[in-house]
């Protein structure tokens, strides 16, 4: 399998970066774009790169959140084959700690291409698009909010969802945000390297120390290969790093891994 990071809150490359995440992914069967950036910076960045995104044949967008579904359009008129899975609930207006809109453009809700889901599905032997029910640790809301009705209730991250990919003897993971909680996705699944953001940007390595201590003991216990990006953040990644050692890397826009 190979990702490619086509839209990241870094670039070493000379390739535009935002505050969002977007990566191409290659499997035996599959060329796959999973999230779509803040922008249509994702589309230019892989045109650089010589990325065809009309020959993707599958995309998942992993939550409802404007930085990974801002591109959802520029991708739809850009590719004319590939179905979108995403949760039944990723429309629903999310709203930041300061009540600020950071949801889906709603005139997009209801394109034919849209595949909505509520409950983990086994797309062929490669693919499953799964949640994740249980848990080991309290979800960390930071303050985010989902608006029903007339009313704003506690984020519980009902509409996150991940893309799991079989290929032979092994699972990897792929992850938008983790805002479900990194511990409880490595302890909910069973995986042999996870790709995503783990949403400690905005913890502060001194304040914080005990909840990217506790992060870094998961990481050491799993057997698998971490390669992070996006939301992060780069003083607690490097916090992790100190702490994991080679377990654990950092996957800026336009950069490639390979994973076995």
């Amino acid at each position: 399998m190979r990702v490619t990071a086509i839209s990241e809150n870094t670039s070493t490359c000379g390739l535009k970066a935002e505050h969002g995440l977007s990566l191409y992914i290659e499997t035996e069967k599959h060329k796959i774009l999973f999230d779509f950036g803040s922008s249509d910076n994702f589309a230019a960045n892989a045109e650089k790169l010589g990325i065809d995104l009309g020959m993707v044949d599958i995309a998942f967008l992993s939550h409802g959140h404007y930085d990974h579904g801002g591109g959802l359009l520029t991708f739809l008129d850009i590719n004319k084959i590939a179905n979108v899975y995403m949760h039944e609930l990723v429309f629903e207006p999310h709203f930041n700690g300061r009540n600020e809109f950071i949801g889906l453009d709603p005139t997009l809700d209801g394109h034919p291409r849209f595949i909505k889901v509520r409950e983990d599905i086994d797309i062929d032997h490669e693919l499953s698009f799964v949640t994740l029910t249980k848990r080991k640790v309290p979800i960390e809301t930071n303050g985010l909010k989902v608006g029903r009705g007339k009313y704003m209730e506690k984020e519980l991250f009902e509409h996150e969802m991940y893309l799991l990919i079989h290929e032979g003897y092994k699972n990897y993971l792929i992850s938008g945000c983790s805002h479900k909680g990194l511990i409880n996705l490595i302890y909910g699944f069973s995986f042999d390297a996870f790709v995503g953001g783990f949403h400690f940007m905005k913890y502060d390595v001194l304040w914080d120390e005990d909840k990217l201590l506790e992060a870094a003991k998961a990481i050491r216990n799993s057997c698998a290969e971490f390669y992070t990006c996006h939301c992060t953040g780069r003083e607690p990644y490097q916090f992790l790093r100190d702490e994991v050692g080679e377990k654990l890397h950092y996957l800026s826009c336009g950069e490639t891994v390979s994973i076995e």
